[in-house]
Parts: C-alpha cells; structure tokens; sequence
C-alpha cells in the first residue's frame, strides 16, 4: 500500500490505535521491535526512536552507542490478533545513524542498494517464495515438544491432516494485513506445512516473509501449538525449505532470468552461508530432496535450481536456501548475482553433468567462501559477515 505519513496519522486517530510497534530485523532476519504510544509517531517518522544498537545481533560493532528506527508508513499494518478496541499497528523500519543516514549493516539498506543497482542496469527482479514450517505439540506447562501436531504426509486432507485449520487462519490472518498467498498444503513430513507466495518486488518480498513468519508463529501460539521453520526439526524426516522463485526482466520487457539463473549458479558456494546460515542447515542439503550439487534440471527433483520453460515464460527456482536466512540478504545477493550473469549474458552449464561441485558440506566450509570472496565483500559489510562467521 501506498501509505503517506498523514494517512497513518488519519488512522491512528480514527481506528482508535493506542500501540504503535516499529519493527526492524537484526543480521540473521529475526523481527525485534520496540512500541511506542501515538503521540510518539510524528517525532519517530521525523527524527527516528532510539535503540540500544550494540544489543542487536550483527550491531555489536556499532561506532554509534543509539542508533533509530524510522519507520515506512507504506507498510502499516494492524495486528488483527490484538483487541478491537486500542488496537496495535505494526511498521517496518529503517535503522539510521544520529545523522539520518541508513545504517550500513541494516540488512533492508543492503537490499534496497541492491534493487537500485539493478533499476540502474535496467533489470527488474522479482522473488516469490515457498516456505515449509512444522508445527509440534506443547506439553502441560507450555514447553515446546518435538511432538509433530499430526501424522499427515503429503498434500494429505482432512481428518489426516490436522493443520488445516491453522493454515487457513494464517492465510486468513495474512490477507488481512494487505498480503496475498497463493497457495497452501500439507507437506511430507508429520505436522509440516507449506504456504506460497505470488512474484513480489524484492523488498515487498522481504517484509512479507518478514510478516508471515510472525503470523505463523503467532497463530500456531493461539491454538496451543509451536511452530518450526528450522531446516531439520527431526532427524530422520524431511527438512524445511525456502524455496525462492526468480523473475528477471528488462526494462524492454526481455527476459533474462535464465543469464541471472547463470550468475547465481556461479556464485552460489560463495554466497551459501547467508542462504544457509546456521550448523543445521547443512544436516538438511542432501537429505530429502534437498540438493547437496551444484547442478539444475528441467525435470524437477533434488536439482539446486529448477529451471522449466511454460507457455513461453521461464520459470526460476532456487532450491538449497532455508528459513533460518534473512530475506532482506538473500534477495540482495541473488540480485547481484543475477547481475553478474546477465551482465555477461552468461549462458548455463550443461543441464545435470556430472562434472559438477558440491555445495558447502558444513557451515564452517561456507565461512571459508565467504570470508574469501571478493563478490560477498563487496556487497555484504564486514561487521555482518564477522556476525555469521561467528553465530
């Protein structure tokens, strides 16, 4: 939505707003936040709120002791889970310095860098998203369980499939705060879920993965449940994806995805351990379907990256992220990745040869890539790859 600052001013007052959440996201993507009351708006919108940076995941080495959150009135959203009366607004915000400047390490300034890099080029990038999450029982005293909530398998309907209800809420849910799923099912492991997303701009993509992850766990709390987008929750059953659908254009209207599919393929042990950034992400690639090889394929299977070409359009999906990534990063690095090939009009390997590399096998090996890449240095700041080479 095209919000102003005044339309969320019209609406504080007329649907009896009393909270105002500014919500901002640390180096790995979790959502933190501070509230402040509607008096306080007008002055966060102009001169920011404060928070204690060096608390924050990948700001510890912060020259500034306060940095602020500027909120984007266009993504204004009421909670629909809070009470009708003195209702609870939502914003995503940008971290800025004292002098008003976005933060280096602000994860939503690398991405928008990124987009403005490719507007500058004349290519478009969109990203639609498919995330699986399981959700488990709690046990007497509100603890999570490793107790999956059914015993369902795939694309498995009621009775068998227990998460119904909870899927239907959370899209529910969602559409209410102005997003737009597109589909919903029941995945392959016991108590895990899939819900997809339309091709979105990649910062609106970015805020409503953002959001959705906030809603699932949210609505999964309400019915007494916990919900897991890890990448493998049980061992043994399969993990949970991130897939990510790439649509590439210029500004002619000339696709070029499959030269950007090129890049990214190019460039994807560099760039895995932002896509895979925690020691259990590496338990998942290779199990299941969950690629290990740096391959693609237009039959669809374990492949890294399903390219197939429908109806004249080429369809792009990138297979190896998880949901323990930031979007805000990922997109920003697959844009620039993308970039690179379509730069080069880079042409595909050979379609699943066996003359092919491994993805990283550990985080560590992912660390050593990125720490001696010279594409990731120049993209990701310093501060944030000592964070993930550390956490």
């Amino acid at each position: 939505m095209d919000y102003t600052i005044d339309d969320v001013m019209d609406f504080i007052e007329e649907e009896d707003v009393k909270f105002i959440r500014l919500a901002f996201r640390d180096a790995y993507g979790v959502q933190k936040n501070i509230s402040v009351m509607p008096g306080e708006v007008r002055k966060a919108f102009r001169d920011g709120a404060p928070i204690n940076a060096r608390e924050v995941a990948g700001f510890g080495d912060c020259p500034y002791a306060t940095l602020y959150l500027k909120p984007n009135p266009d993504t204004m959203a009421i909670l629909p889970w809070r009470p009708d009366s003195g209702r609870v607004l939502r914003m995503l915000c940008d971290v800025c310095t004292p002098e008003g400047d976005e933060y280096i390490s602000d994860t939503r300034r690398i991405l928008k860098d990124a987009i403005l890099t490719a507007e500058e080029q004349g290519v478009e990038f969109r990203f639609g998203t498919e995330t699986e999450f399981y959700l488990f029982l709690k046990d007497e005293e509100g603890k999570p369980t490793r107790i999956p909530y059914d015993e369902a398998g795939y694309m498995d309907i009621a009775p068998l499939d227990k998460c119904e209800n909870v899927r239907r809420e959370i899209t529910l849910t969602i559409e209410q705060m102005g997003l737009t799923p597109e589909r919903s099912h029941h995945e392959s492991g016991p108590g895990q879920n899939e819900i997809d997303f339309h091709y979105g701009k990649p910062l609106l993509a970015a805020d409503q993965m953002t959001t959705f992850k906030m809603v699932v766990s949210t609505i999964a709390d309400r019915y007494g449940l916990v919900s897991d987008f890890s990448p493998m929750p049980i061992p043994g059953k399969p993990g949970n994806g991130y897939h990510i659908n790439i649509y590439a254009v210029t500004k002619d209207g000339e696709d070029v995805v499959k030269y950007a599919a090129a890049g990214i393929i190019e460039k994807i042990r560099e760039i895995t351990l932002f896509l895979n950034p925690t020691d259990n992400s590496y338990a998942r690639l290779g199990n299941s379907n969950a690629p290990d090889r740096v391959d693609w394929s237009s039959g669809g299977g374990s492949e890294l990256m399903y390219i197939e070409t429908y109806r004249g359009k080429t369809r792009v999906e990138l297979r190896s992220p998880d949901a323990s990534s930031n979007p805000y990063l990922v997109y920003a690095l697959l844009i620039h990745a993308g970039l690179s090939g379509i730069e080069r009009k880079l042409p595909l390997p050979d379609e699943l040869t066996e003359d092919i590399a491994l993805l990283p096998e550990s985080k560590r090996e992912a660390v050593e890539l990125a720490q001696a890449s010279e594409f990731v240095k120049k993209i990701v700041p310093e501060e944030v790859i000592r964070e993930y080479a550390r956490g």
